[in-house]
């Protein structure tokens, strides 16, 4: 598992210049061995209206992106770059995530505590707090108190 510290640096390189293409950078994880990493970037439309970014538009960003990353050379030696959309089980990071998905299921794992899982309605952002309802109580958590947080696809 990569450093927070790494996930950052790479966030910083690459969320500009999404901005710029009107592309969102939903998550980046790297994860692997440090012999051979992998860079995981899920992506999507910044315009919330649009509708969910194609396969065709994955295979055109992922071009800059590691085009991005080879001129900032921010891992050493090599390593393997995964390109996708945020799939049905979209990862959560920001405020304007649990804004924009209240009112979805959710699951969310926290760093610490008596109880580290949750599945529940997203009851959005509140106080600078993340507020879930799971098993008939209201939960909220500081951002820094979140390991993840993703929408639970129900079918």
């Amino acid at each position: 598992m990569a450093s927070p510290g790494l996930v950052g640096r790479l966030l910083a390189i690459l969320e500009p210049l999404a901005a710029e293409r009107g592309i969102d950078i939903v998550d980046l994880e790297v994860v692997g061995s440090g012999k051979a990493p992998c860079v995981r970037v899920r992506i999507d439309h910044v315009d919330e209206a649009a509708p969910t970014i194609t396969l065709d538009e994955v295979a055109e960003q992922t071009r800059w992106i590691s085009a991005a990353l080879d001129k900032a050379d921010p891992i050493e030696g090599a390593f393997t770059l995964e390109v996708s959309s945020p799939g049905l089980d979209r990862p959560l990071r920001r405020q304007r995530d649990f804004v924009r998905f209240a009112g979805n299921r959710v699951t969310l794992k926290t760093v610490s505590g008596d109880r580290s899982r949750y599945t529940g309605l997203l009851r959005g952002w509140q106080d600078g707090r993340v507020v879930i309802e799971c098993d008939g109580e209201q939960f909220s958590f500081a951002p820094d108190e979140i390991a993840s947080a993703k929408i639970k696809p129900t079918f």
